[in-house]
């Protein structure tokens, strides 16, 4: 699979730089954020866990990321931690619903930064501000709690979608799952690591064709080497709650070449 960086225009056209001959560019000198790189780096915990419910981190004065902590979860041990980022126009308060009954249920941390701006950075103009609240999100949440390595992922809807493909196939020497729920692109100077990547999309998904996004990045990410669950579902491009329940299922019991 190539993957390459893509440059926006403010049209919200991506330019694929492989199409203007520049794929062997070498683009190493940038900003390791630029290129989709997180910084924060775990360590032993040194600041007490949060009490069961939902916590603001005070990151921001406005659209701050909220974290939900589930009760009776044992703190001592590695918790299981599931980023979820939302989709375009979204808010943590329109995915919270879908999700938060799932991390009470099976004892996880759920972790919903919202976007600077309307959809993710990514999106816009290139890694920035957002990727940047997700690094403090992360040092915060590892300075509270040792993070179950083997239950680390990264999940989102649509344009989150997109930005969870992204970021995690960038950061896959942290993750151990990556989950896109209705996608459109994925965009990775460099891929490191091989997290586990579940896709799930529908043929009638109304903004984005299924050809374009799920099918295709499913082909990519398996001819690179990727495991790869892929679920087609019917319904328009919306969370449905069956499909968070296959994805949570999947963040939950599979890992590397189990075969479930």
């Amino acid at each position: 699979m190539r993957f390459v960086l893509s440059l926006q225009t403010s049209g919200e056209r991506m330019i694929d730089l492989s199409k203007l001959g520049l794929e062997g560019l070498d683009l190493s000198f940038l900003p390791p954020s630029i290129l989709g790189r997180l910084s924060f780096s775990p360590a032993a915990p040194v600041k007490p866990p949060f009490p069961p419910g939902r916590h603001q981190l005070g990151l921001s004065p406005e659209r701050d990321t909220i974290l939900v902590v589930p009760e009776g979860m044992d703190a001592g041990r590695p918790v299981r931690l599931l980023v979820m980022f939302h989709g375009a126009n979204g808010s943590a308060e329109k995915v919270l619903p879908f999700f938060e009954q799932h991390a009470h249920q099976h004892k996880f941390l759920l972790l919903v930064p919202q976007s600077t701006f309307a959809t993710w950075d990514l999106t816009i103009a290139g890694n920035g501000p957002d990727l940047e609240r997700l690094d403090q999100a992360l040092a915060e949440i590892t300075a509270r709690y040792e993070i179950d390595r083997n239950h680390f992922c990264f999940c989102g809807f649509s344009d989150g979608a997109s930005y969870s493909l992204s970021i995690g196939v960038s950061n896959g020497d942290w993750l151990s799952h990556v989950i896109a729920l209705s996608g459109g692109f994925m965009n990775a100077y460099k891929p490191i690591g091989k997290p586990l990547i579940f896709i799930a999309h529908s043929p009638e998904d109304e903004q984005l064709p299924i050809d374009a996004s799920g099918r295709k990045h499913v082909r990519q990410l398996k001819d690179a080497g990727y495991e790869v669950e892929y679920f087609e579902f019917s319904g328009r491009h919306v969370i449905h709650p069956h499909v968070v329940e296959k994805a949570v299922d999947f963040f939950l019991n599979r890992s590397k070449s189990s075969g479930h």
